[in-house]
């Protein structure tokens, strides 16, 4: 896989602590290994995945390995949203991620949102194969596009998949989210409010103790949000409810066997709601990662 790639990296345990063994990159990715994040005690490793031009131009094709071997501990991320520039012609863009992760190894994979420029094509696929007990943080998201400038789901076409294998071939996780404009209904239209959908999964036993507080505290957040007291909800003249859309929701569930992952779905009104979100309920992996995930953001 290494030679065909745009980026590979490696991440081997090494005197005890986790150590990048092996990183390449060539146009127009660039991974960037910083000499360290947080503080001096922590056992991880991380790296940024950037793009030349800050962004992805139409008809590019990025693929990256990520070998996270048995034992440590790797956090994959970025410094700004992913941005997809304009469409020339039917080029679509793409990205494929393919990563591995060894036993007692967590990898962490926490980019900043995609965000689709008016008339973009993007397609995603990022591929995870875990044993049983490596754990892994996912979040995979995107915006609206530049709403500030008058483009709200102006993109023609969207997708991303995430598969996630256990023990190499076993599907443990498969999901995909498509966004086409339609002839009948546009994005937009069927986005209504909403400028942000994200996903965040959860599997391992490394992180058990934030997926058993984060189903309390999204099952009690939505409770609290659609707890709707008798007699207060109105109707309008046409007979539809005036009740206003919630700002931010989310959905939260158990998958695979004994409930080793947890998968939640967020539609949301800003980014900053989503950001603050996860950086709260990543919050407890600061001691493993040497930082919040999502700080300063």
């Amino acid at each position: 896989m290494e030679s065909n790639t745009n980026g590979y990296v490696v991440v081997e345990r090494i005197r005890g602590k986790s150590t990048i063994t092996r990183c390449f990159s060539k146009y127009p990715l660039k991974l960037i290994n910083p000499n360290k994040v947080g503080s001096s005690t922590n056992d991880a490793v991380w790296i940024y995945c950037l793009t030349y031009g800050g962004g992805i131009v139409s008809g590019d094709a990025i693929s990256c390995g990520v070998k996270v071997g048995d034992g440590c501990t790797a956090v994959f991320t970025t410094q700004s949203s992913t941005k997809v520039y304009k469409s020339v012609g039917s080029k679509c863009s793409e990205q494929l991620l393919e990563a591995s992760i060894g036993s007692k190894a967590l990898l962490v994979f926490i980019p900043d949102p995609v965000t689709c420029f008016s008339t973009a094509m993007y397609s995603q696929k990022q591929i995870f194969r875990l044993v049983p007990d490596s754990s892994l943080v996912l979040v995979d998201w995107i915006t609206c596009g530049r709403h500030a400038s008058g483009e709200k789901w102006d993109f023609a076409f969207y997708k991303s998949t995430n598969n996630i294998f256990l023990e190499g071939y076993q599907p443990l996780f498969l999901d995909t989210v498509l966004l086409e404009q339609g002839s009948i209904s546009t994005i937009a239209r069927r986005m209504q409010d909403y400028l942000v959908i994200a996903m965040v999964i959860l599997i391992g036993p490394q992180l058990k103790q934030v997926q058993n507080q984060i189903q309390m505290d999204v099952k009690k957040m939505m409770s609290d949000l659609l707890y709707i007291p008798s007699g207060a909800l109105g109707y309008n003249s046409r007979g539809s409810s005036s009740q206003c859309k919630p700002a931010f929701i989310a959905s939260c569930s158990a998958f695979g066997p004994k409930g080793i992952g947890v998968v939640i779905r967020i539609s949301a009104m800003t980014t900053e709601s989503v950001y603050q979100f996860l950086r709260r309920h990543l919050s407890s992996l600061e001691m493993q990662l040497g930082a919040v995930p999502y700080h300063g953001r």
